[in-house]
């Protein structure tokens, strides 16, 4: 797909992640055992065909370049096109509305001006899904729009919070583009923005040169102000997206990589979710250990019990040790008679022997990286 470019905001701010993004940002947040955030936006661009993708990077890049390289796992080390590192200039808000802020691309033209593609496809950093895009380019070229916002359809009242929602007509393009959900309203199938559009390459850098002096201006903003000059439309999507703004919102999605549907959407199906490939061993499962509906990476060593949890490489867990509903970042060590239940540990974390941590399902217990408990 030679007329599309893709583009990830990968530098939004991440306050509400606690210890979780002290050190890293949130596009580098592992995930599910194995994945970063980050690889399920540029797995989702090159399963649709784009062979060019700009990451735009926050201030501590660091264990974005450590993961990325030069973008060989995801086929991006290319002599024509590839993957492109430009830096971030402002930070988005992770509970506010600000999603694709102008600034950060007022020093980064040259990606966009270089290129002959038509469209550029843009997407938000925090989420998590497998996404073929192709369907909506086709779409978005049918329509002849100058933007397609892409958008799913709840009757959940949590599902719109801190969303745009959207107004359409039967040709599904927008009429407005609200910030709340206005509860006199009855809910009834809301289409809601998932932070992912096309945009027409030309119009993009216009609102760029057009909005460079305004400090806070946004895309989203800028389509609104524009919506009567530009043609704007909606695609939908049914597939999962799992929206990271808060540690309950990491818990919540990692556990339902236990879900079957979910798991088998993300990781089963004809499109592959691509990351930086390790050579690790296979893990070893000792003479006591009990698992159930887990999920577990390679190179770790079970001696203990463990119940739906998300166990990633390098984990040991000793006799005795309990772990339910938990998520443990790569090698950590679980002592013997250790018992932990709703918890989150960051990487390298050891529990001694017999300790017990125990959070809530709904606020989850977060152990900073190399802590010693």
């Amino acid at each position: 797909m030679n007329r599309v470019i893709g583009l990830i905001f990968g530098n939004t701010r991440s306050d509400l992640l606690q210890g979780l993004t002290q050190d890293r940002p949130i596009v580098a947040l592992p995930f599910g055992g194995k994945y970063r955030l980050l690889d399920f936006a540029l797995s989702s661009f090159i399963n649709s065909g784009i062979r060019t993708v700009g990451l735009i990077t926050p201030q501590n890049y660091r264990p974005v370049l450590d993961h990325t390289g030069a973008g060989k796992d995801w086929y991006l080390d290319r002599k024509s096109g590839g993957l492109f590192i430009l830096p971030g200039v402002i930070h988005g808000l992770s509970g506010g509305h600000s999603r694709f802020l102008m600034q950060n691309m007022t020093s980064n033209l040259e990606f966009l001006e270089k290129d002959s593609a038509e469209n550029v496809v843009i997407t938000y950093c925090n989420q998590v899904y497998n996404i073929d895009y192709q369907e909506a380019l086709y779409f978005h070229e049918l329509k002849k729009a100058d933007v397609t916002l892409i958008y799913k359809e709840s009757e959940q009242e949590e599902d719109l919070q801190r969303r745009l929602l959207l107004s359409l007509n039967v040709e599904h393009k927008v009429n407005t583009i609200a910030q709340n959900w206005d509860q006199e309203e009855s809910l009834s199938e809301v289409p809601y923005f998932v932070d992912m559009l096309i945009i027409r390459r030309e119009l993009f850098i216009e609102l760029i040169e057009r909005y460079k002096s305004i400090e806070t201006a946004d895309l989203i903003d800028a389509i609104r102000e524009n919506i009567d000059q530009i043609e704007v439309y909606a695609h939908p999507t049914k597939a999962y997206i799992g929206r990271i703004n808060s540690i309950e919102d990491y818990f919540r999605c990692n556990m339902d990589l236990l879900k079957p549907e979910v798991s088998q959407e993300l990781f089963q199906s004809k499109n592959q979710i691509y990351t930086k490939v390790r050579d690790n061993p296979p893990s070893l499962y000792c003479s006591t250990p009990k698992v159930r509906n887990s999920l577990l990476s390679c190179d770790c060593t079970l001696d203990g019990e463990v119940e739906h949890s998300i166990i990633s490489r390098g984990v040991i867990i000793k006799p005795g040790a309990k772990v339910k509903n938990c998520i443990l970042m790569q090698k950590c060590i679980i002592g013997e008679n250790a018992v932990l239940e709703n918890v989150i540990l960051d990487k390298f974390v050891e529990v001694k022997e017999g300790n017990v941590l125990v959070g809530r399902r709904e606020s989850p217990l977060v152990i900073s990286k190399k802590s010693i408990v």
